[in-house]
């Protein structure tokens, strides 16, 4: 995908951001106005944080967003995240939209905070504070491992291993991978049947049987 006009402004204010907070804060900018899902970056500063580079593909909230109803689709700030190699990161996702106010991109930015938590726990150690409870959100370096952590969150959700699952499970399921965007991936579909042990015949009907119900 090539920076267009629309995006030059994003990427000036990327590199600011970056140098102002340091090297612990990527900032990343995806373009999602083409059929090419899978290389949505097209600038990134920092990339250390997460491991992605230019031409790497989408995170979990990309996705989504993709997914989505266009005009649903609003910005998500000050959110956990965490990458393959176990930082946490706070991140903010802000949607980069043309004259018409359609959504064209994204602006991500994802700060280091695993040392600050390190200390922050030791101090709730010390001081008999309860821990929080919220899970971050995964962020993948590339799609094959995303699709990997959807079908794992989709079981997680059906709440049993896939050996015992019901057809309502397996519908539950793919319910989440479909509302997650997983479909938008290359070749998922071969590989969500084969993960839950179903035709791709099978997996077109529960689709069928899902969106007949959003409807």
């Amino acid at each position: 995908m090539k920076n267009g006009n629309e995006f030059e402004f994003a990427i000036r204010i990327a590199k600011g951001i970056a140098g102002q907070f340091g090297p612990n804060c990527e900032v990343v900018i995806h373009d999602l106005r083409g059929a090419d899902t899978e290389h949505s970056i097209i600038a990134i500063e920092n990339g250390h944080v997460t491991g992605r580079s230019i031409g790497d593909g989408p995170s979990h909230i990309v996705l989504e967003s993709l997914r989505e109803d266009p005009s649903m689709i609003e910005d998500r700030i000050s959110y956990l995240t965490k990458t393959p190699d176990g930082k946490v990161l706070k991140s903010t996702t802000l949607f980069i939209r043309d004259d018409n106010g359609k959504a064209i991109g994204l602006m991500g930015i994802n700060y280091d905070i695993s040392m600050m938590l390190a200390v922050d726990d030791s101090i709730r150690v010390f001081t008999g504070r309860e821990q929080s409870g919220a899970e971050p959100e995964a962020i993948s370096r590339n799609v094959a491992d995303l699709l990997d952590e959807l079908l794992e969150h989709s079981v997680r959700i059906a709440g049993k291993p896939v050996a015992m699952m019901t057809k309502e499970d397996k519908i539950r399921a793919i319910s989440f991978l479909d509302s997650s965007g997983a479909f938008l991936i290359t070749r998922s579909g071969p590989k969500v049947c084969q993960y839950f042990g179903i035709s791709t015949y099978t997996l077109y009907s529960y689709l069928d049987e899902i969106r007949n119900r959003e409807e």
